[in-house]
């Protein structure tokens, strides 16, 4: 790896030698960086250096640290593979995992994390990284060509976001070297933290950028521009400025053009995401399999999908083996790959969709390949499985999609054809489960102030199979097969883990606030009669303690409720010694 240089602002460069690093510790102080790291961890310059290959070249701003690894990875994912010839700019991203022992989230991604969708949450363990890759001919340097990439790092998922960012810093360095980065760099610093729900106006370069960021509430697929929503004002907009660029979505990839060459697999394709089977995807460009790889994600939405995704991978990754290792079955985990190298080394995985060099119109008919067709992934496009799927497919929605390709519909009006219904089809799934998990919450008459908050019951997958004759999806959906199959294949995914966990943890979460509610509402001065001091004193640092876990766990609880406690507490407290007082009121 080539060495590292990092530059934090133009500020820096005017500083004394001999006074350096004082006087870089003055700037960092008044230059926290910290709404830029609310959007951005990083911005790389990726090069190529004849001797080492593709280095980094330059890390802005300069105190963000990167592990060996990161940097590694980082490095071999910024260039298209050798094989892919992509000449000119090439725009794709990029998924990695971060160092093991490295720092969490910051506190503003965790409050980010708590009001947005939980298939747009900031993960700790993973990076984005969103790449603008040139390559043009330029006889000046050794090798012929000039090769370069800029690559923003981040922890938000917001691809479409960040693919435009990309479009209009990128250009500027290549045209105009560092300056530009910092330029944009500090633009960033003066954004808005990502609130879910708001509307912010996002200034860069001298455009604007106009997006809404998803919250809870947020209907799935339905863009941002088409319904109003609080706007936060921006910092003040040096003139002259353009209109805004409005952004439909942060994250949304265009999903009609990705699956129209396979558009009559589209309901095989979403069980194979609901239940986390191992999926490659080969392309011939980083940005039709990184699309792809995003486009297949989302396909379960507003579910998360909870194993691990590739929107790029090279042979190069730190994961490479453990990915495609032969020696046990093929992890769960979507792939994005360029190379051919991976239609020998992967012809054991046992879901692969090839992608043709060439978009398809939707014309083109990708049939099943199974088992025997798979020596012919080098040429053949199409979906090579030897999955059975257990649902049917719905040809209303298929005979739908394919007439918009005769009379040439906007790909955006058939992208939203196509997300509503299988927004339909993953809900009709999810809405028994989500009726069951409330069956297993205790009633809250038995609920009692004095005692901890009771537990939900266990989820019983037979009990809840049960429900399906009378609660299933048959009541929403038309789509006909074996749901009770499918929703046991689900059972053993990651996706079923991370959907359950993550209910589990809000019914405590409201079982512990229904329970902080019934103690605020009891008579605690006629409870304190005749009891010891002891119990006493207990039940007043159990309440302190649990208003300071309510804020830590960001319990549903109100501000009435809150103070109704407080009052509680000072209510018990004035029964007590005066040296016990004193201890409580101080303590």
């Amino acid at each position: 790896m080539a060495g590292v240089r990092n530059v934090d602002s133009g500020a820096l460069d005017k500083l004394d030698d001999e006074d350096g690093d004082e006087d870089r510790n003055c700037i960092t102080a008044i230059l926290p960086w910290d709404r830029f790291s609310c959007w951005i961890h990083c911005i790389c310059i990726v090069t190529f250096d004849l001797e080492l290959g593709q280095a980094m070249e330059i890390i802005y701003p300069g105190h963000i640290k990167l592990s060996e690894q990161e940097k590694s990875n980082i490095c071999y994912l910024a260039f298209p593979d050798s094989n892919s010839g992509c000449m000119g700019d090439t725009q794709f991203h990029m998924r990695i995992r971060q160092s093991s022992g490295r720092f969490g989230l910051l506190s503003e991604h965790q409050l980010y994390n708590q009001k947005c969708p939980v298939y747009l949450q900031a993960d700790p363990s993973y990076y984005y990284g969103y790449v603008y890759f040139r390559q043009v001919k330029d006889k000046s340097l050794p090798r012929g060509y000039f090769q370069k990439s800029v690559v923003i790092i981040s922890r938000l998922p917001f691809v479409s976001l960040f693919t435009e960012v990309s479009s209009l810093i990128a250009p500027e360095f290549f045209d105009n070297g560092e300056p530009s980065i910092e330029a944009a760099c500090h633009d960033i610093d003066q954004w808005p933290c990502p609130v879910p729900g708001e509307t912010v106006n996002l200034p860069l370069l001298g455009n604007v950028l106009q997006a809404q960021i998803p919250s809870h509430s947020s209907k799935v697929g339905v863009q941002a521009a088409a319904s109003p929503s609080k706007q936060v004002p921006s910092s003040p907009l040096p003139p002259p400025v353009s209109a805004p660029t409005i952004l439909p979505s942060v994250h949304e990839v265009h999903m009609f053009r990705c699956f129209a060459p396979v558009i009559s697999h589209i309901h095989l394709l979403w069980e194979l995401v609901l239940t986390a089977e191992p999926i490659v995807v080969m392309a011939s460009s980083p940005t039709m399999c990184s699309e792809m790889v995003q486009a297949l994600v989302s396909m379960i939405a507003p579910l998360m999908y909870c194993a691990d995704y590739r929107p790029y991978f090279t042979i190069h990754d730190s994961e490479f083996k453990e990915y495609t290792t032969k020696a046990h079955a093929p992890p769960p985990v979507i792939l994005g790959v360029t190379n051919p190298f991976f239609a020998k080394t992967l012809q054991h995985w046992p879901h692969i969709i090839r992608i043709c060099d060439v978009p398809s119109t939707g014309t083109q008919k990708h049939k099943l390949k199974k088992g025997g067709n798979l020596k012919m992934l080098d040429s053949k496009p199409g979906v090579y499985t030897h999955y059975r799927p257990f649902l049917h497919k719905d040809k209303t929605i298929l005979k739908k999609l394919l007439k918009g390709i005769q009379t040439k519909r906007p790909g955006e009006v058939q992208t939203a054809l196509l997300r509503r219904h299988l927004l339909e089809v993953t809900q009709s799934f999810m809405i028994p489960l989500e009726r069951y998990m409330a069956s297993l919450m205790p009633l809250q008459k038995n609920i009692s102030p004095y005692k901890a908050a009771p537990t939900p019951r266990p989820f019983n997958p037979d009990d809840f199979l049960a429900t399906l004759g009378t609660s299933g999806p048959q009541l929403t959906s038309g789509i006909k097969g074996d749901w009770v199959g499918l929703y046991r294949r689900f059972f053993r995914s990651p996706n079923f883990s991370g959907w359950f966990n993550t209910r589990y943890r809000e019914v405590n979460q409201k079982l512990q606030a229904l329970q902080l509610e019934a103690l605020s509402d009891a008579d605690l001065k006629d409870w304190v009669q005749g009891k010891q001091e002891v119990e006493v004193v207990d039940m007043i640092l159990r309440i302190r303690n649990k208003l300071e876990q309510s804020e830590i766990e960001d319990l549903p609880l109100s501000d009435t409720t809150r103070n109704q406690l407080r009052l509680r507490m000072a209510d018990i407290i004035c029964t007590l010694p005066d040296d016990l007082k004193a201890v409580l009121k101080t303590s």
